[in-house]
């Protein structure tokens, strides 16, 4: 009785797919990739693309928001926007307070820490119509609060967003900005 060809890996024997013949040496893939799918060895990748049904087709889809209106992620212009605002407010309070633009930061990153801990709104989110929530629905508060602000004062971080418009200061905070 003539034994099958194996391959390197000892999985079985080595076909090209469904024809049944061996694959040929000069194809140019490994052979585990060729074999099927079923007798691959534990830990080796697949390469195949995730279905369509599993990829996000609106940001905010994976923390199940709604796609608009109240309750969606709030899109880039409204948080620009509210930024502005926020940072305009805090020139203009820095400067009544001590007659100097460099308290500017200090202003705003109470601001920002202080409100956004206890009610979600800054005063630019306020009048754009946006907050930030926990991906749990609840508020922010003190800690987390803290942790997103302090990485939110670095600027770059706030710039690098996923696809579901969450920056690295809300992803390490665990919120997300939702219209209201």
């Amino acid at each position: 009785m003539a034994k099958k060809p194996r391959n390197r890996r000892g999985a079985g024997p080595a076909r090209s797919g469904a024809s049944g013949r061996p694959a040929p040496a000069s194809a140019g893939a490994t052979l585990a990739a060729a074999a099927p799918a079923s007798r691959a060895p534990a830990g080796t990748a697949q390469l195949t693309t995730p279905p369509a049904a599993e990829k996000a087709a609106y940001p905010g889809q994976k923390l199940g928001l709604p796609e608009r209106g109240p309750g969606s992620v709030a899109s880039m212009p409204r948080r620009i926007l509210a930024l502005f605002i926020d940072w305009l407010l805090s020139m203009l309070i820095a400067y009544w307070l001590t007659h100097s633009q460099f308290w500017t930061i200090v202003v705003f990153a109470i601001e920002v820490y202080v409100l956004t801990a206890t009610t979600g709104f800054t005063v630019g989110k306020r009048l754009v119509g946006i907050r930030t929530v926990r991906t749990n629905g609840g508020l922010v508060g003190f800690r987390w609060a803290l942790v997103r602000t302090a990485i939110l004062l670095t600027v770059i971080p706030p710039l690098l967003t996923d696809r579901d418009l969450r920056g690295l200061h809300d992803r390490a905070s665990d919120t997300v900005v939702i219209r209201v």
